[in-house]
């Protein structure tokens, strides 16, 4: 089974998850793996992990904005980008593979 690597951050980003609360969820989120079978292989709590909607948001926001300065029809639209977006685990698939599939000419 391929590996899943999940980022979870507290609201607005602030750093609650310190100390004793800390210790606690750890305590929870293990609790619940054995509960359920599942396999945590590495856990880490910390404040300063980057979810993957801020990524997406922060390429869709700055190509948007620099795309409808440079290119002003595109602010006849109400917005360059949908609010979806799709991410998947590469599992066991090499770099070098991923990297033939983008370049393959079949996909552009």
């Amino acid at each position: 089974m391929a590996g899943v690597h999940y980022v979870f951050c507290p609201k607005r980003r602030k750093k609650v998850l310190i100390a004793d609360i800390c210790t606690r969820l750890f305590q929870i989120w293990q609790e619940l793996a054995v509960e359920k079978g599942w396999n945590i292989r590495a856990l880490e709590i910390a404040p300063d992990h980057v979810p993957i909607h801020l990524v997406v948001k922060a390429f869709k926001g700055r190509s948007s904005n620099y795309l409808r300065k440079e290119f002003p029809q595109l602010t006849r639209l109400p917005s360059l980008w949908s609010r979806s977006y799709f991410f998947c685990t590469a599992g066991n698939v090499s770099a070098a593979t991923i990297q033939k599939y983008i370049e393959d000419p079949h996909h552009r």
